[in-house]
């Protein structure tokens, strides 16, 4: 066997054939190279780096875990009065989870979420074995100690794949939330609002297919979790940018769910509807953000009826990172479980002053190579650019990970201070406390990776 990287031999026994966990202190002494190894190393290193942080960090505090509980306690009326922040970590990943971490740490804001959707992965290069480890990672070396969640968001299901082929894309879908299951993934959003067929005149007719795909996929994440773990299932009615979601629909589709799932079937912990908003928002000529309208009164009947009827703990808003600061205190007031946050950050970093010109010029030139086809017509450089950019976070991986530390630090700060700020605005600070009390730790062991011949 050659050498091996000298960081995971001080962390891990690989005298056997599978790997062991040998001092979790070596893993957060050298966190920030482990990481690196669990991103950037050989096919040999990264699955032992991922282990070595997955095995660490139950020791070190940092439990990857189920929100399930708190959401359970808010639908009996326990607990209220808050909306947790589910941050999408598209790019620069372990910089901006220990900002994420430093904020929570800095307002008690435990019932904060990370998160990455389906898309994501796709496009930022990041699979869920990968980005768990970041963020678990991040944890190690902010020292944060308590549950975390790592969510997959908007598992969805692609409606022209669907139609074609229905029974791959649904096992497309099944082998990624067995992927996410296996990466410590706990929390698990999935969208077939896809499929909503507005074909039928009857609404429960409409939502039918939503239902039916949302209960497979339920069904296997309840016969696949691990002992010990309630799996956080989210459903979804209104896809995110079109009409805005009614109560009749909410009716239908969980009904129709539960119909389907049967009785004593631990189900949905919230559902995801549309108020008037889309993903990163609509840029303007001008590369400004087109202001909408949120229908907070139908958020706050969509989230009631959640909680009474069915036990959850709630709505859940999508597409809201990029609206204007002054309205996120009105989130809480009307109990939305959960609201989801992703191109706000995206912009924060690729408009920062301190964002190299260079690269930002290279990745306007890999745009336009690129993503040509996804111009459309009468749309300026300025707005196709921002609408394509989230695309860019794979391509440029390496290249924002090894920004100067100083750059990347300017970077940290601005993200810290955005994070506190939208936690204390959604109430989320200081719910450690209630947090702790409804979330069950239940530290899961990682299978070990079979020790390879060269690392």
């Amino acid at each position: 066997m050659l050498a091996m990287n000298q960081y995971l031999a001080a962390a891990l026994d690989t005298s056997g054939a599978r790997a062991k966990l040998r001092d979790a202190g070596a893993v957060r002494e050298h966190i920030d190279e482990i990481v690196r190894l669990a991103v950037f190393g050989s096919p040999a290193e990264q699955p032992l780096a991922r282990y070595a942080i997955h095995a660490a960090a139950p020791q070190l505090g940092a439990v990857s875990s189920s929100i399930w509980g708190l959401y359970a306690a808010r639908g009996r009326g326990e607990v209220s009065g808050f909306t947790a922040p589910a941050v999408n970590i598209r790019g620069m990943a372990y910089d901006m989870s220990r900002a994420l971490f430093r904020a929570i740490k800095a307002t008690d804001g435990a019932v904060t979420i990370f998160e990455l959707a389906r898309s994501e992965m796709g496009y930022t290069f990041q699979e869920p074995a990968e980005i768990a480890a970041v963020v678990l990672g991040a944890a190690i070396a902010e020292g944060y100690q308590g549950p975390v969640f790592i969510q997959g968001d908007h598992f969805q299901a692609n409606a022209k794949k669907f139609a074609t082929d229905p029974e791959g894309e649904s096992r497309a879908l099944e082998n990624l939330i067995r992927k996410a299951v296996a990466a410590q993934f706990y929390c698990i959003d999935i969208d077939a609002s896809t499929l909503v067929d507005l074909s039928y005149d009857r609404v429960a007719e409409q939502q039918a297919p939503n239902a039916k795909l949302t209960a497979r996929l339920a069904k296997l994440i309840r016969e696949i979790e691990p002992a010990g773990v309630t799996i956080s299932i989210g459903g979804e009615i209104g896809e995110v940018g079109k009409h805005n979601s009614t109560v009749e629909e909410l009716i239908c589709y969980v009904d129709g769910f539960r119909d389907i799932v049967g009785p004593g079937f631990t189900g949905l912990a919230k559902v995801s509807v549309q108020t008037g908003t889309s993903h990163g928002g609509i840029p303007l000529p001008d590369g400004t953000i087109a202001k909408v309208a949120i229908d907070f009164d139908t958020l706050e009947q969509l989230s009631k009826v959640g909680r009474e009827r069915y036990g959850m703990g709630g709505a859940v808003q999508h597409g809201a990172s990029t609206l204007p600061d002054e309205l996120f205190h009105r989130f809480p007031a009307v109990e939305t479980a959960e609201i989801h946050l992703a191109t706000g950050f995206q912009n924060l970093i690729m408009d920062h002053t301190r964002f190299p010109a260079a690269l930002l010029h290279e990745m306007q030139r890999f745009a336009d190579g690129n993503f040509a086809n996804e111009r459309s017509e009468g749309e300026t450089d300025v707005q196709f650019f921002y609408k394509t950019r989230k695309k860019l976070w794979g391509p440029f991986k390496q290249q924002t990970w090894d920004l100067p530390a100083e750059v990347r630090g300017e970077f940290n700060r601005a993200l810290q201070e955005k994070f506190e700020f939208l936690i204390r605005q959604l109430k989320a600070d200081n719910t450690r406390e209630v947090t702790l009390e409804h979330v069950v730790q239940a530290p899961v062991e990682v299978e070990p990776p079979l020790v390879q011949t060269a690392v």
